[in-house]
């Protein structure tokens, strides 16, 4: 567990908002911090204004061992043929530490299919030819997943699929589709916060973009969670189950439960800070306390 087309990311990693709000000296700082702490993967959304590869190649200038995730570029942000080539520099430049992650992502496209949007758009990757010299070592690409059909689109195209706010249901299910070869990465929100109300409150705050989203409230629904549960902010049991939330252990064994369902990878996000700050003391707590399973992966 843990690797990706030869690539060992590691059982645990990092995602985060957290560098959208800060300024590049501290990114830099953090990411190196991160790397120190023995962390083999960070993962970052393209979302509040960073762009995709500017921020990966960032990350990866300033590193040296650490494995950059773009988790995910978002297709509509640029033709194929401008990933691709972004992709293949940034695999010359950095062999073997950077992840290709592509998504749907950005604002609903009434009329527009996204299995059959992302269909057409890896087969233009494929089916492209540059005068750019080939890398050494391969572009890895993984694809946001949650439904069954794009989980075996996944599965097919690029071997690796990465889920994001799901349960740990899904990712067994996730598991049955993808089959035993296939690698999956999990995201999951987390909480430090031990009082009930003002966990919820939190998580509340922070799912409400997604409970609002059409694409994400059928995923909600096909999770099992009737649609009254997604309404009004979602009920407890939705919000318990999408975002873990406690003291250290408890969290640490939630997403334990992840690795047991057939996650390969669980890359986690801390919730709860406030935009400007950092979640830097969790994760040294959060790398002290996964360290067997991140480091020996």
């Amino acid at each position: 567990m843990g690797g990706i087309d030869g690539l060992n990311l590691g059982t645990f990693g990092i995602y985060t908002f957290d560098f959208e709000f800060q300024p590049a000296a501290r990114m830099r700082e953090s990411v190196q911090e991160l790397e120190e702490q023995g962390w083999r993967a960070f993962w970052m959304p393209e979302l509040l204004g960073r762009e995709a590869f500017t921020h990966a190649g960032l990350l990866l200038s300033c590193t040296e061992r650490l494995h950059v995730v773009n988790a995910i570029a978002q297709i509509w942000a640029r033709e194929a043929r401008w990933t691709h080539g972004a992709a293949v520099l940034l695999a010359d430049a950095y062999p073997d530490r950077h992840v290709l992650g592509l998504g749907f992502g950005g604002v609903p496209r009434p009329g527009v299919k996204p299995l059959a949007a992302m269909s057409a758009y890896l087969d233009e990757m494929d089916a492209l030819e540059t005068l750019n010299p080939a890398p050494k070592s391969p572009v890895r690409r993984i694809l946001a997943a949650y439904g069954p059909r794009m989980l075996e689109l996944a599965r097919d195209r690029t071997g690796s699929a990465h889920t994001y706010h799901v349960t740990v249901a899904h990712t067994a299910h996730a598991r049955q589709i993808l089959g035993p070869e296939a690698f999956l990465a999990v995201e999951q929100a987390v909480l430090f916060e031990s009082d009930p109300a003002r966990a919820r409150a939190v998580a509340r705050e922070h799912l409400a973009p997604y409970l609002s989203s059409p694409y994400n409230r059928a995923k909600f629904r096909r999770l099992g969670y009737a649609q009254e549960e997604i309404d009004g902010g979602g009920s407890d049991r939705l919000i318990d189950d999408v975002v873990f939330w406690g003291d250290l252990d408890t969290i640490v064994g939630r997403l334990h439960d992840h690795v047991r369902a057939g996650a390969d990878h669980v890359a986690v996000q801390v919730i709860g800070v406030e935009p400007g700050r950092t979640a830097m003391p969790y994760w040294r707590d959060l790398a002290d306390a996964l360290s067997p399973a991140r480091i020996d992966g």
